[in-house]
């Protein structure tokens, strides 16, 4: 392991390439690129102006469902490519509308599934991204030969999918906080529907009907005058009501409500099975703030690792909100939470242009020298490298949730519990920042201050004493309850928590913020007890037996420092992030009313524990 501090950041100068350098320095070409089936996808395609027979350049892809504005040859993107270094060095960068969406021919899919044994005729988007490749190579004069694709969000599932292509031509994939699982990913967390994205639904779910430059499906956005956003949830009623309201002909919110358990549906646009045969270097990259998309980019990482022992694999975690590496702000701040300085600036020079520039300018056939992970303490405040992830130098221990309120590594040799009472018309708030309700998803509360919740009757905390010495998790997080309930269904939370120190000076450029005895969170998941033993066929909790449900929380590397402590807080609602659990099992969850909400006792036995991977 090493380690680097974040000192080194402030010498670090940051490269501006204008629009007018951009207009100055490359061509603009539109074309239409037609797949195996005859789909003609629109593909704009900025070359080098010096661009020659002496002077040939590697192709950089991006494909994406989210618009390549600006549309027209004689209009120009403010910025190209993932960061201003490599434009400053110059590539053919190469933007893609993916099928159904903005200039593009055919009909979009959610999460196209991807086809396992392909025939000739067979298509999706691996064999998108091949046809693309591959007309490319052959219609871009003075191409040397290499094309690299990256891409954020729902463009980082297109470059991990990408990688399937297999197209020789494709040396290097940068996946950046890629969905894997739309049931564990964004709209669901372990099934658990995302209330927080209820907003988001008209960009995924309204089809269109011809070619559009611009945003066809804003008619349907959902539209509030206060800056409160709690307001529009707390008035919306239950999600079949806000369902019936909003989104009865959006496709996708239709698709959700249909498939409430992990069936076909789902299974079937579940892209880890296929990260298999991948032959080129990748580097995965997310943020360990990442409210959207944290488990894809592990999860693709880990499953490309094992599928692909002999794979160039690195993968990049950073202290980051969703896509926060692309964009610098100096000071890098995590909602109250202060990082370092220049952090995306650090990433882009020193990780995203090396794996790049070597890959598609150098000696793409041996391995740059890139760590297997880069990955930043969000307790030191400093970016750590490791041979592998988890690190194999990590020991598994256990916290154990006693029923005295502490902590604690030694299981109690009682059989005692603590109890909640959980009533889901009074959820218990996933944040108290309400103006951050009325965004497209929830962000800040990944890092936020938990001490709203600590005089809630339905929140019970477990807390360790003063820590004597740092404490370094740095790995994977398994949370195994054993719980009581009144009631047949139930959703579980586990929230891991940094308590500072009573005299935590204060931050200069948060001032109405304290820091002392500030409980920031560090790590969070929910798991519905329906799916405790199957997500596929959903069972009903016996009332008052005793019953365990065992779920991961995604990994983390936090060193809770001397003279902080840790806490576990469970709870059973978190509103509105997550859609209330009515606590009464019914076949479907998205249609229960009102009257199917019951309030519940519920115990958490002190045998309860988290096991962690902890640094030695």
């Amino acid at each position: 392991m090493k380690i680097l501090t974040t000192t080194v950041l402030l010498l670090i100068s940051i490269v501006v390439f204008s629009q007018e350098d951009i207009k100055k320095n490359f061509d603009k070409k539109e074309v239409y690129i037609e797949m195996r089936d005859g789909t003609k996808l629109f593909t704009a395609i900025y070359s080098p102006k010096d661009i020659s027979e002496e002077k040939k350049y590697p192709i950089l892809m991006q494909r994406t469902c989210y618009s390549i504005a600006p549309y027209g040859e004689e209009n120009f993107k403010k910025s190209l490519g993932p960061n201003q270094y490599l434009l400053k060095d110059k590539y053919i960068y190469v933007y893609q509308d993916v099928r159904g969406r903005y200039m593009s021919e055919g009909i979009f899919t959610n999460m196209t599934p991807q086809v396992a044994h392909k025939t000739k005729k067979d298509i999706d988007e691996s064999t998108d991204t091949y046809d693309t490749v591959e007309w490319l190579i052959k219609n871009i004069k003075y191409n040397n030969g290499k094309v690299g694709q990256y891409g954020t969000s729902y463009p980082g599932f297109y470059a991990a999918v990408g990688a399937l292509a297999n197209h020789p031509a494709l040396v290097a994939s940068s996946p950046q906080a890629p969905i894997s699982d739309f049931f564990f990913d964004d709209f669901h967390h372990n099934g658990a529907f995302l209330m927080g994205y209820f907003k988001t639904f008209p960009v995924f779910g309204v089809q269109k009907t011809k070619a559009e430059n611009k945003a066809w499906y804003t008619d349907q956005s959902i539209k509030t005058t206060s800056r409160d956003g709690s307001i529009f949830y707390n008035e919306m009623g239950t999600l079949k009501e806000g369902v019936d309201k909003y989104y009865k002909d959006n496709f996708f919110m239709q698709e959700i409500v249909s498939h409430p358990n992990y069936d076909e549906f789902w299974q079937s646009r579940n892209l880890l099975p296929h990260l298999k045969g991948i032959n080129h270097a990748v580097m995965t990259v997310g943020g360990w703030f990442d409210a959207e998309d944290l488990a894809g980019p592990l999860n693709i990482y880990k499953t490309i690792e094992k599928n692909n022992p002999k794979a160039k694999n690195t993968l990049v975690m950073g202290p980051f909100s969703h896509g926060g590496w692309s964009r610098e702000n100096g000071k890098h701040f995590h909602n109250d939470i202060y990082f370092g300085d220049s952090i995306a600036t650090y990433y882009q020079k020193n990780i995203e242009y090396k794996f790049f520039n070597h890959y598609l300018k150098e000696k793409s056939k041996d391995a740059a020298k890139l760590p297997e992970a880069f990955m930043f303490d969000t307790g030191k405040k400093a970016w750590n490298e490791f041979a592998s992830w988890p690190p194999k130098e990590s020991v598994k221990i256990k916290f154990y949730c006693s029923a005295n309120g502490k902590l604690e590594t030694n299981k109690s040799a009682s059989n005692k519990h603590t109890e909640y009472y959980s009533d889901p018309n009074k959820p218990v708030p996933s944040s108290i920042n309400y103006a951050e309700y009325n965004g497209f998803t929830p962000r800040n509360y990944m890092s936020e201050d938990q001490r709203f919740a600590l005089s809630r009757p339905d929140v019970v905390t477990f807390t360790t004493d003063y820590l004597t010495d740092d404490i370094t998790l740095a790995g994977e997080i398994l949370a195994k309850l054993k719980i009581e309930t009144t009631s047949t269904d139930a959703d579980f939370i586990v929230k891991l928590i940094d308590i500072y120190p009573a005299d935590e000076p204060q931050n200069s450029d948060k001032a109405n913020v304290l820091y002392a005895n500030y409980h920031q969170m560090v790590r969070s998941e929910v798991m519905p007890a329906r799916f405790r033993t199957s997500f596929e066929k959903p069972e009903p909790l016996t009332p008052n037996n005793l019953t365990e449900v065992n779920f991961r929380l995604q990994d983390v590397l936090h060193t809770f420092k001397k003279g902080h402590k840790i806490q576990v807080q469970i709870q059973s609602t978190w509103y509105p992030l997550i859609a209330v659990n009515a606590q009464k099992f019914v076949e479907n969850p998205y249609l229960v009313t009102k009257e199917d909400y019951t309030k519940a006792f519920i115990k958490v036995f002190d045998d309860s524990h988290l096991e962690v991977d902890v640094l030695k």
